[in-house]
């Protein structure tokens, strides 16, 4: 016999849980008294919200659902943002919370940590909220939960457990054997005839690729070249084929290059995008089809938002593309630079850069030497002037290592726990984050925690003294900035205060140095930019 907490975290084990975010409180530490049993690592962020952009970071590099253990009430009002952002970008989470007990649900007798409905106020940012009343329910609850983080649209999940249940004993054999969980669904006969027929037939077809597609990077690479397709990329999809790729064409559909090439193609297929208004920065003009359109997504509902597709197939991208691979006869590829498609590609990157704003260009030559110097790094952006740029430009060097805020639900705070959980994911390659100053400000306390999880992180903050682009928003739209230039504070001194390095480098050469230096450290290091250094002007 043990408790539903202990077993909660055997089970959790069973299915391949290697890290849970959380800070216990009275109402979850039965939760832990278990964790000693199994080899899961706790890691304490400083807020909730923490624990959850720790998880999204986390899920993003590994694949793996982040597992968050929140307290009752503030905890989990708390970690709301972080389950939008999750919701928003179709990432596994799991937030096991605790709740009042069962007999006290919905009584409003005041007590501890009581929310009306805490199911009701997550339901919005979840695939699912459940209530678990027994604990011979949880291997059917938390394998709901592992089915869709495998078999379906990736979402958070909250599973609530009342404080009386948690601590309720059970036979452990009954519980703690994981079930077995479908794989994602395959195309249709039907819908895969289709679209071999259509993709044969293309004279210039074109790829877009979206972040569902992240792990069909082979079979996608195989198509794009055996079709000789250029290859739109969005920021969830960078590194999906390498950098320096003859048939990469672009990332930012809102790019008049970009938009023209997609018009023009006969057929585009695009997989696990939502042709989201966020993928068309700065401005978010439709796009137009004239050819046939194609698209694959595991969520039914996606395929019939916004473009009416000539054929929605709903199916797992990886089995897609394998069955689409195999029906052509694709066999080993290799892109040739000198193809019809290389050469259509190459016109649109080439035709895109002379739409780039001036912050494209500076960031992106910012960029080239860190790459330089952490040649397989890892980028995890909040939401900030670097990251805007950065998202027309940069080229990242494998699937799972360039996401950011700035996509989907587009929260600030984002960066810095989020590139802690990216870490603790990839412990041996160099996880660089992008932030802004007001950004930072959000979360700057989880530097502490980057110091207890004794992970190189490396900050780079870029330092415009206040919400840059919003300001920037302003003027153009002709209103007086307000509440845009904030005060900002020595980052350097805050940084050394936590416990981490802090640099300010004087020129690229320095720059370089630094990063490769942050690398080896064992502790976070803060590298400040200022939009003002002479040697970025």
């Amino acid at each position: 016999m043990a408790t539903c907490g202990e077993l909660l975290v055997q089970l959790l084990e069973a299915y391949g849980v290697e890290m849970v975010f959380g800070i216990p409180g009275v109402h979850t530490v039965e939760l832990y008294r278990g964790l000693p049993q199994t080899r899961i690592r706790h890691v304490t962020p400083r807020h909730e919200q923490g624990a959850g952009f720790m998880a999204d970071g986390y899920a993003r590099v590994s694949g793996k659902p982040g597992v968050c253990f929140i307290i009752t009430g503030p905890g989990m009002t708390n970690i709301l943002t972080a389950m939008g952002q999750a919701y928003g970008d179709s990432v596994p989470m799991l937030v096991i919370s605790s709740v009042n007990r069962t007999e006290q649900l919905a009584m409003g007798d005041g007590r501890l940590h009581e929310l009306p409905s805490q199911r009701n106020m997550v339901a919005g940012v979840a695939a699912f909220s459940h209530t678990l009343l027994r604990p011979e329910q949880l291997p059917q609850v938390i394998a709901r939960a592992f089915a869709i983080f495998r078999s379906g649209r990736p979402r958070p999940v909250h599973i609530e457990i009342p404080i009386d249940v948690i601590t309720m004993q059970v036979e452990a054999k009954a519980i703690v054997a994981p079930r077995h969980v479908p794989a994602g669904p395959a195309p249709r006969h039907a819908d895969l005839d289709a679209a071999v027929s259509l993709l044969r037939g293309a004279k210039s077809p074109l790829l877009v690729l979206g972040g569902g597609a992240t792990d069909a990077a082979q079979a996608a690479r195989s198509l794009a070249e055996h079709l000789d397709a250029p290859v739109i990329h969005t920021a969830n999809a960078k590194g999906i084929l390498p950098p320096g790729h003859p048939l990469r064409a672009g990332e930012n559909m809102a790019n008049p290059p970009v938009s023209r090439a997609i018009r023009e193609a006969d057929v585009v297929l695009a997989i696990g995008t939502e042709f989201g208004e966020t993928e068309m920065y700065p401005e978010n003009d439709p796009l137009t089809f004239t050819g046939k359109l194609i698209r694959i997504d595991i969520d039914p509902e996606q395929l019939v938002r916004g473009f009416d597709a000539h054929l929605p197939i709903v199916a797992d991208a990886r089995a897609a593309l394998e069955d689409i691979t195999r029906a052509l006869g694709v066999g080993k590829t290799k892109a040739d630079p000198q193809s019809p498609g290389a050469r259509r590609a190459a016109t649109t990157r080439t035709e895109s850069k002379k739409h780039w704003w001036p912050a494209v260009h500076r960031h992106q030559r910012i960029i080239e030497v860190v790459s330089t110097a952490l040649p397989d790094m890892i980028l995890v952006g909040d939401s900030a002037e670097s990251v805007y740029a950065l998202n027309q430009s940069y080229e990242a060097p494998r699937p799972r290592s360039y996401f950011s805020s700035s996509t989907g639900y587009g929260t600030l705070g984002y960066g810095l726990p989020a590139g802690l959980g990216a870490k603790l994911a990839a412990p041996d390659r160099p996880v660089v984050v992008l932030v802004g100053d007001g950004g930072l400000q959000f979360t700057i306390g989880e530097l502490a925690a980057a110091v207890e999880a004794a992970v190189p992180l490396i900050i780079l903050l870029w330092n415009n003294d206040g919400y840059g682009e919003i300001k920037n928003y302003m003027v153009d739209r002709q209103i007086h900035p307000i509440g845009v230039d904030i005060f900002t504070p020595d980052f350097q001194a805050i940084a050394r205060g936590f416990g981490c390095e802090a640099r300010r480098p004087a020129s690229y050469a320095e720059l370089g140095e630094e990063m490769q230096a942050a690398n080896v450290r064992s502790i976070p290091t803060v590298i400040e930019l200022r939009a003002d250094d002479a040697f970025l002007t």
